[in-house]
């Protein structure tokens, strides 16, 4: 019936309506970000009390570190700490940086002082390069440049006319109350640990 025909159109215009209104809802929907999203863009933590300056207390801070676990700045309490942030581990200058190290150890001691090696390497890398030449200190992995941004080691560096960011070759030398009292930046190896000691046998 002609009637019949027109009522049954009029209920599927009345349908169709509200099924595109609801489409376009679900189309916007998935377009906006989700606040999943946001939080897995989230910032990793640093430690906070921004870049470090001679003379000042030097932010708490934590890292990996070889042996197991994590390392404090809290643990130093009481000794001097020598804090030498490298490039990379096997690398030649690195090595001889890190065997300087090792061989005046046992004065760095004497002097009341604890030696710490930092660089982006992982723990991994780290061990094999510990036990390789035989350090009798610790190193610290900042994989995720924490310290690195902290102590403000990272710079712009050139190879073979290649320019990239990577750690500046950098010592702290921090004292038994945790203020920063000396630096040195853009470290040429021969002689540098020798230097170092005699800062720290001065505190």
């Amino acid at each position: 019936m002609p009637g019949s025909k027109a009522s049954a159109a009029a209920r599927k215009t009345v349908t169709k309506a509200p099924s595109k209104k609801a489409a376009a809802s679900k189309a916007r929907a998935s377009t906006a970000p989700s606040s999943t999203a946001k939080n897995a863009k989230a910032p990793v933590s640093k430690p906070s009390g921004g870049k470090v300056a001679v003379g000042k207390k030097v932010p708490a801070f934590s890292s990996l570190i070889t042996g197991g676990g994590s390392w404090k700045a809290s643990e130093a309490a009481g000794k001097n700490v020598v804090l030498y942030f490298y490039p990379r581990d096997n690398t030649p200058g690195c090595t001889t940086e890190g065997e300087a190290f090792r061989d005046l150890a046992a004065q760095f001691n004497k002097a009341n002082t604890m030696i710490l090696g930092v660089s982006t390497d992982s723990i991994a890398s780290h061990e094999k390069f510990k036990a390789k030449y035989r350090f009798p200190f610790e190193l610290l992995s900042d994989e995720e440049q924490a310290l690195c941004q902290l102590f403000d080691v990272i710079k712009e560096k050139s190879l073979y006319g290649r320019k990239f960011m990577g750690v500046e070759r950098s010592t702290f030398l921090i004292d038994a109350s945790g203020v920063l009292r000396q630096e040195w930046r853009k470290v040429k190896v021969p002689g540098h640990a020798e230097a170092v000691l005699a800062a720290a046998r001065a505190l």
